[in-house]
């Protein structure tokens, strides 16, 4: 049996345990993460919180809807077993009809075929080897971007989240992104550091920030969750020096590096040059008007 449970009546324990043990952990899914980032959600429950799928929604117009929020790139089905075809179909028909739009991003586990998808794509590193090892995937530009950086002798070291607003401030305009979700996104932040579940680096060239970024450590998976760089750290492959920092630190650990992306051809590359696979995802969209 599949129901649907509203907010204010999940059994937060059951499910947030469902969601650590579930083959598709993801950490976008646990409730104190979709309590900052969603508007508004509840979760789909298969019997005893054997599986799970939460349901992020907004309402507009008096029309209630299924959106994926800002920093929460895959949700979708979530259980202890493997997930059929069959059973995410199931779920897709237990989505209550007052729901009249969905487009909601499933994680790369949940596989299934329909008209009404769209492939998006991500790119992750394993780090379940040596850094050494780990570099020698590295293409030939990555590695020499990485070594014209280094050779800057530049201080990469652990900031606060308030410096890293501000150079974005400075040096971006983020107009995809409203106000109120980077609102959402110092909260998020917040409540990763109350959990242990954040990494916040920068590079500092005479003290000044000229890049940084934030990584959320899950217990799978390190995520490139936020970044900002100056002109200046663009010029001086600080992108490249945060990741290969990452990676060095986390190497021979059994995560994953999570870039979070991207369509764009040109990011998709820069992710690629850092010996990360392809990692396929679904986006569902779907009118029941």
């Amino acid at each position: 049996m599949i129901r649907f449970v509203k907010r204010n009546q999940i059994d937060e324990e059951k499910y947030n345990n469902c969601i650590s043990k579930s083959l598709q952990s993801r950490v976008y899914a646990y409730s104190w993460y979709l309590d900052v980032v969603a508007d508004n959600w509840g979760v789909l429950v298969q019997n005893d919180y054997d599986a799970v799928m939460p349901l992020p929604f907004q309402k507009k117009f008096l029309i209630l809807y299924i959106t994926q929020p800002f920093f929460t790139q895959q949700l979708g089905v979530f259980s202890k077993q493997e997930i059929s075809e069959e059973l995410l179909r199931l779920f897709l028909k237990n989505i209550p009809r007052k729901f009249l739009k969905i487009a909601l991003q499933f994680n790369s586990q949940n596989k299934f075929t329909s008209h009404k998808i769209t492939q998006k794509n991500n790119y992750i590193l394993s780090l379940n080897s040596e850094y050494k090892t780990l570099y020698k995937s590295f293409s030939k530009g990555r590695k020499h971007a990485i070594q014209q950086g280094l050779k800057h002798e530049y201080d990469i070291e652990e900031i606060q989240f308030s410096e890293l607003l501000k150079l974005s401030e400075q040096h971006y305009s983020f107009e995809e992104i409203p106000d109120k979700e980077f609102d959402k996104l110092i909260k998020l932040v917040e409540v990763l550091q109350s959990k242990n579940n954040v990494k916040i680096i920068g590079v500092k060239r005479n003290q000044i920030l000229i890049g940084g970024s934030v990584f959320i450590i899950d217990i799978h998976r390190i995520i490139y969750l936020f970044s900002a760089v100056s002109k200046t750290g663009k010029e001086k492959q600080v992108a490249s020096l945060l990741l290969n920092n990452i990676i060095e630190t986390h190497a021979n650990t059994n995560k994953n590096l999570d870039f979070e992306g991207s369509m764009t051809p040109s990011i998709a590359s820069f992710f690629k040059s850092f010996g990360a696979s392809l990692e396929a995802y679904i986006l569902f969209k779907k009118w029941l008007l």
